[in-house]
């Protein structure tokens, strides 16, 4: 129910910096919270949590960082856009994945992976050495 809209994604150098967005649509603001997150996944693994924004109509919000980017990686949200970003710093080769955006107009558990319905199409991240 949501739509899911992703950019960002790219080449970088190891110490380097990327910001991804995802654009929400849909069934984003008929709801009394609105989790987005992002995940990681690389190929023969699981979907890895990355980090998650939740908000409410009150106003209040709050985040989750992964031990693993926690300091390097913000995830900030933009309202009245309707858009998520995850602006990432000092980036490491070990970041490479491709990168999701999911969406749950509900006050979820934001971390699980299963916990969200709506995802975008991903977006490859690259951190050469």
């Amino acid at each position: 129910q949501v739509q899911l809209v992703e950019s960002g994604g790219g080449l970088v150098q190891a110490g380097g910096s990327l910001r991804l967005s995802c654009a929400a649509s849909g069934r984003t603001f008929s709801s009394y919270a609105m989790v987005m997150g992002w995940f990681r996944q690389v190929p023969g693994k699981e979907r890895e949590f990355v980090a998650a924004i939740s908000t409410w109509w009150t106003g209040g919000s709050s985040t989750n960082y992964a031990d693993s980017v926690k300091g390097r990686f913000t995830i900030s949200r933009d309202n009245a856009k309707n858009t998520v970003y995850l602006q990432m710093n000092s980036l490491k080769p070990e970041d490479t994945a491709v990168y999701y955006c999911a969406a749950e107009p509900r006050n979820i558990s934001p971390t699980i992976v299963t916990e969200y319905n709506s995802w975008g199409q991903g977006t490859q991240v690259t951190v050469s050495s």
